[in-house]
């Protein structure tokens, strides 16, 4: 069940064109009080400006990593809670020629932001988007949790390692910093350059007679801890909530249960009556896998009581289901990171 949460004061939430936002603003908007002047920042990209967002929120454009964009609008703003999910946040991006944009976004925007929350709002809430994936080498030890050693393995990872290194060091100790360490997520919406998304369109692809039935993928033995995306808000809506009370400035959100994405993969091809070939791509792997990603979300559930909700198979129907409306034309999300 969904934890009890409330939450008062002014909300900004960065990379409100993202993934993950589109879920979280109408949750948000759901339990905070309209009239409060809550704050969406999109990209710099025009088309994100005419987005709709939920109502309470007002929509606005920043490019992170300019000097003084996001400094004018928390002066302007004053928010209360700030929700930092704007990132570039593609592993695969971050190892061939975007890792100069990973880092301008993940580090440099964050330092910006916070530049900005110690200037403007030094008694504010910040929420942290930061990954798993900083762990890297370090799970080849084992199981995982907030104590133990990092060892990114790429730049997108090494960019969000180093920002919460930055935060822990520049934030005056009076802003409450929650870095939230998130495991692999996905749900309706999410751009098929991720894993589950790439399954679920070329099995839409092929269902719709658009490609042949053959299914190309990387490595299946990798085994992953997978969350659908609105347990991830829960658990956000929740960390944010105690935030005057928690223990810790660090958390994971995972659901501790490290699956083969092979055995994720056969779920989504039981819901499927189309006969696929499933065939390795060289392409789709990567330089350094990990083997196994297993991360204790311990902490995260007795500080706030908070447990994962939503099922595998409901992941797999939910994403199935999105690529499915793209494919025929009818998409309720637009694609994003």
């Amino acid at each position: 069940m969904r934890t009890e949460a409330s939450l008062t004061g002014r909300v900004l939430v960065t990379g409100a064109g993202g993934f993950a936002a589109r879920h979280l603003l109408p949750r948000l908007a759901g339990m905070l009080d309209p009239a409060a002047g809550h704050v969406a920042v999109f990209g710099p990209a025009g088309s994100d400006q005419l987005r709709a967002v939920p109502q309470g929120f007002a929509a606005c454009a920043c490019d992170l990593a300019s000097a003084g964009a996001i400094d004018s609008i928390i002066e302007e703003t004053r928010p209360d809670h700030i929700i930092h999910l704007a990132a570039q946040s593609s592993v695969a991006v971050s190892l061939s020629a975007g890792a100069s944009r990973t880092w301008a976004v993940n580090f440099d925007g964050t330092a910006r932001l916070a530049e900005a929350i110690a200037r403007h709002v030094p008694d504010a809430t910040l929420l942290f988007a930061s990954t798993v994936e900083v762990y890297g080498l370090a799970f080849r030890s084992g199981r995982l949790d907030e104590a133990s050693a990092t060892a990114p393995q790429n730049p997108y990872a090494r960019s969000k390692r180093a920002a919460e290194d930055m935060l822990l060091d520049t934030l005056p100790s009076s802003v409450r910093l929650i870095i939230a360490r998130m495991t692999n997520h996905s749900g309706a919406g999410q751009a098929a350059q991720f894993v589950l998304p790439s399954f679920a369109r070329q099995i839409a692809r092929i269902e719709a007679g658009l490609e042949p039935p053959v299914l190309h993928v990387g490595n299946l033995d990798a085994e992953r801890d997978f969350l659908h995306v609105d347990d991830v808000i829960d658990a956000e809506v929740a960390l944010l909530s105690r935030a005057g009370d928690l223990a810790h400035r660090v958390y994971s959100i995972a659901s501790g249960q490290p699956v083969p994405i092979r055995a994720v993969l056969d779920r989504m091809l039981a819901q499927t009556s189309a006969a696929i070939d499933v065939q390795l791509d060289p392409a789709r792997l990567r330089p350094s896998d990990i083997p196994r990603v297993d991360i204790d979300p311990g902490r995260l559930i007795s500080e706030t009581g908070w447990r994962p909700t939503r099922s595998l198979d409901q992941l797999v129907a939910d994403i199935l289901e999105d690529q499915r409306r793209q494919t025929g034309g009818l998409a309720d999300f637009s694609t994003g990171t």
